[in-house]
C-alpha cells in the first residue's frame, strides 16, 4: 500500500509525499500528480507484463513520450543487452522463464529514467536458486541507478544483502530507521528486536549501571552497553550464543537441551537455563550453530555451558518513538 501511494496508484486520505524537494501529494493543498507524471519506476511482485506485448513492446512501453521510432529501438536494445534478454526482443512473456519476466519488468521500469524506483517483493515470485542469481544481478542493476530505490520485503536476510539502509514499520508506522548495521546490532525497543529478527528477548530491570536481572531467564547479567532510560527488555540473537568449557567467563550459565530444528547447514537449539527441560516447549532461549559445532556439541553430558558476551547483549526500551529521516 505503501509503494502505491508513492507511484500514485493509491490515494491517501491524508499526508504528503515528496520526492527531491517536488511535491506529489499534499492532502492540505489538494495537490496530486498523477501517476505518470511522478517519474516513479514500479516493480510489482507479479511483474505485471503486458501479455499481449512483446518483451520489446512491454519495455518501450516505459519510455518517455516522444522518441522517435529509432531512438526508442536503440533503447530498448540497450535495455535487452543490460538485461541479459539480448534476442528475445520478440517473445511474449509466456515464453519466458520467472527471471526473465523479472528481467524484463525491471528494464521496463528503469526504460523512463526514473527518478524512484519501488520494488514490491520482487524476488518472491522465484525458486532459491533463481531468486539469489537475480538478486545479485539486481543490486548490481541498483548500484549504478542514479535515484533513489525502495524495496519492501518480508525476508530480513534478503535486506540485509541488498539495502544499505533499512526502515522498519510496525502496524503502519515507521518505528526506526538507520543503516543496516547499527539497526541489527543496537535496536533501540523490544518491537524493533522483534521485527529484526532477535528470537531472544526477556522483561529486564537495572541491578547496577553494568549489570541488569533478566526476568524470564532468571539471571543476573553484566552488560557493556549503556542503559537506556526505560530499560524494559534484554535480547540477544541466536547466532551470538557461544557454548563453551570455561566456567569463569562472564554471564557463563549452565543449560539443557528442550529440542531441535534442523536446516541443510546450521542448527537450532532451544535451551532452557538452570534446570534441566521437563518438555519441547520448556525453554529460554533459542541458539543457532552450524553442524560441525553441533556434531562436536550433541554427545557432551548435561549440563552444558553457555555464554551471553556482554558485549552481544542489547538493552532496549518497551517502545520507541517515530524516527524521520
Amino acid at each position: 500500500m505503501l509503494l502505491r501511494c508513492l507511484a500514485g496508484m493509491e490515494t491517501p486520505t491524508k499526508g504528503r509525499i515528496v520526492l527531491n524537494g517536488r511535491v506529489l501529494f499534499d492532502s492540505k493543498q489538494g495537490i496530486h500528480v498523477r501517476s505518470r507524471d511522478r517519474h516513479i519506476g514500479f516493480l510489482a511482485q507479479n511483474y505485471a507484463l503486458f501479455p499481449h506485448m512483446t518483451v520489446a513492446k512491454n519495455i518501450a512501453f516505459g519510455l518517455p513520450k516522444g522518441l522517435s521510432a529509432q531512438a526508442k529501438q536503440q533503447h530498448v536494445e540497450r535495455q535487452l543487452m543490460t538485461m541479459k534478454l539480448a534476442g528475445m526482443g520478440d517473445r511474449y512473456p509466456h515464453q519466458l522463464s520467472g527471471g526473465q519476466q523479472q528481467r524484463v519488468a525491471l528494464a521496463r521500469a528503469l526504460a523512463s529514467q526514473p527518478e524512484a524506483l519501488l520494488l514490491d517483493e520482487p524476488f518472491s515470485a522465484l525458486d532459491t536458486f533463481l531468486r539469489s542469481q537475480l538478486e545479485q544481478e539486481m543490486t548490481e542493476q541498483l548500484r549504478h541507478f542514479q535515484g533513489v530505490s525502495l524495496l519492501v520485503t518480508h525476508n530480513l536476510e534478503e535486506a540485509y544483502r541488498v539495502c544499505q539502509d533499512l526502515m522498519v514499520l510496525d502496524d503502519g508506522v515507521a518505528i526506526a530507521h538507520a543503516p543496516k548495521q547499527s539497526l541489527f546490532e543496537r535496536p533501540t525497543s523490544y518491537a524493533v528486536a522483534q521485527l529484526t529478527g532477535c528470537q531472544n528477548i526477556s522483561c529486564a530491570i537495572a541491578a547496577s549501571p553494568t549489570e541488569i536481572d533478566a526476568i524470564d531467564w532468571g539471571l543476573h547479567l553484566h552488560v557493556k552497553e549503556s542503559l537506556p532510560d526505560g530499560l524494559a527488555h534484554v535480547g540477544i540473537r541466536a547466532h551470538q550464543l557461544t557454548f563453551t568449557d570455561d566456567r569463569t567467563l562472564v554471564n557463563t550459565v549452565a543449560c539443557w537441551l528442550a529440542t531441535t530444528s534442523e536446516t541443510p547447514d546450521r542448527m537450532t537449539l532451544f535451551l532452557k537455563f538452570q534446570t534441566p527441560s521437563n518438555h519441547a516447549q520448556d525453554y529460554h532461549v533459542q541458539a543457532e550453530i552450524a553442524k560441525d559445532v553441533w556434531v562436536a556439541l550433541r554427545d557432551r553430558p548435561f549440563p552444558w555451558l553457555v555464554q551471553l558476551e556482554p558485549s552481544c547483549l542489547i538493552v532496549m526500551t518497551a517502545s520507541t518513538s517515530v524516527l524521520e529521516n
